[in-house]
């Protein structure tokens, strides 16, 4: 990847990281979150807990598989850091899909939470896929594909945090943001994915 993307992602995801470790590991469950979200909060403390940290794992390890000379200087490590990745994807997206059902903001923001599961299990299944098939370049995209969802979760917040700013209502705002984790899959093609001279020296498949 490009250096000023990587460093870019991995900034913003140890942020998202450290946002998620003070606020879900140091404070009561939904002690930030606004007051009508917190009765959902409180539906399944287990799951919610579950899914965030291991949302945030995957935050954290996901910049790791874009880092050229880790991919090439330390082929196990990237393995088995992928391994973690890819894990912490499946059953955090299990665990999300579960709980949007009591997500809050009505029918558009359980649709919205669960496609997002959805879309995240689906990519990382077929980046996994991909690489088991020897298939590197696929791999290679599918993961670009899959990190933007784990990205979301820092997208998320910035775009309710820009709404707000702007003057819109939390509960106007949640609903909507919430399906703008399909711009950052239209971001990950326009972005990486269109041309492959992020990963150069390899031949396309």
């Amino acid at each position: 990847m490009r250096r000023a993307s990587f460093w870019l992602l991995a900034i913003f995801s140890l942020l998202g990281v450290i946002y998620v470790i003070g606020i879900y590991g140091f404070l009561p469950l939904g002690a930030t979150a606004h007051p009508l979200m917190r009765a959902s909060f409180e539906t399944h403390p287990p799951l919610i807990y579950s899914h965030v940290f291991l949302a945030a794992l995957a935050l954290l390890i996901g910049p790791t598989q874009f880092f050229t000379r880790l991919r090439t200087k330390r082929i196990s490590l990237h393995r088995w850091l992928g391994r973690i990745y890819l894990l912490s994807v499946l059953f955090g997206g299990l665990v999300g899909l579960f709980i949007s059902v009591n997500a809050f903001g009505g029918v558009s923001t359980k649709l919205g939470f669960a496609s997002l599961a959805i879309a995240w299990l689906y990519t990382g299944y077929r980046a996994y896929a991909a690489i088991r098939s020897g298939d590197v370049r696929s791999h290679q995209r599918w993961m670009i594909r899959n990190f933007s969802l784990t990205f979301a979760g820092v997208t998320l917040r910035l775009f309710i945090f820009a709404a707000m700013t702007l003057g819109f209502s939390f509960e106007v705002a949640y609903p909507v943001m919430i399906w703008l984790w399909v711009l950052n899959l239209t971001a990950a093609e326009l972005l990486f994915n269109r041309d492959l001279y992020l990963f150069r020296g390899q031949t396309s498949t």
